[in-house]
């Protein structure tokens, strides 16, 4: 976003980037060090009660009754790209916890992670596991006409990662495989279930597609295809959250 246009896109309540250039990607194992966050202090210890706590079978449903959810309980890592810096100032609980979806005008709720900057997150209480559809959906703020890319990893360890495949040249076709498409629907203030794959919103990722049984750290990264002026800059995260999800073991 350009430094002039943040006040009038704030005022509209939208936050996001320019459209996307090509970069294509593969799914791979690799291996990232989630260590000592390189941008501001974010260590998610304190983690953020969703609104409706999970069991552990869906990870919505709250019949345990417990502080269990379905969304991220704690920042890993956090190293911001350029054009980052807009919401560290609420680190972490901006980026844990329900999404505060805004449909087709965006949200200001997010963390911009500025060029290829990075995020760790990891689910401490619900763990994705591979079940029927989609098991794990990504919230951004995008518009209609206006999106931003990420590319999304999982992993079991924190160490070895699988990527989905992110189409950044396929604006046409949706940037298959990429987050920051969809619009967000889902928020505190609705009915709207954040772990309905139909109705929520955001972009759903499957673990099958990476011959993964479950995993427990999402880690996203900004494409390099989107704008990164001023403070505003990148894929913009709002929250994540376990579509199909077990119980972990502390």
């Amino acid at each position: 976003m350009q430094t002039d246009r943040i006040l009038s896109l704030i005022l509209s309540g939208c936050l996001c980037a320019c459209s996307p250039s090509p970069d294509a990607g593969g799914p791979a194992a690799d291996s990232a060090d989630p260590g000592a966050d390189s941008g501001s202090p974010a260590d998610g210890s304190d983690g953020a009660d969703g609104d409706d706590g999970g069991d552990g079978s869906d990870g919505a449903d709250g019949s345990d009754g417990g502080s269990a959810d379905p969304f991220a309980d704690a920042i890993v890592d956090y190293r911001p790209g350029e054009g980052a810096g807009f919401g560290q100032d609420q680190l972490p609980d901006i980026v844990l916890g329900a999404p505060l979806g805004g449909g087709e005008t965006g949200s200001l709720d997010v963390l911009s992670l500025g060029r290829e900057g990075t995020i760790i997150l990891e689910f401490t209480d619900i763990g994705l596991v591979d079940g029927e559809g989609p098991d794990l959906l990504v919230f951004e703020n995008p518009f209609p006409g206006w999106t931003e890319l990420g590319e999304v990893s999982v992993s079991e360890d924190g160490e070895t990662w699988l990527t989905w495949p992110c189409d950044t040249a396929d604006s046409a076709g949706g940037n298959p495989g990429c987050a920051g498409v969809g619009l967000v629907w889902t928020h505190p203030d609705n009915d709207i279930d954040p772990t309905d794959a139909d109705e929520a919103g955001g972009d759903a990722f499957d673990l099958a597609d990476l011959g993964l049984s479950s995993a427990r750290f999402v880690r996203i990264r900004d494409t390099g295809t989107n704008s990164y002026d001023g403070v505003a800059g990148g894929f913009d995260l709002d929250a994540v959250a376990v579509v199909n999800g077990a119980p972990l073991t502390r």
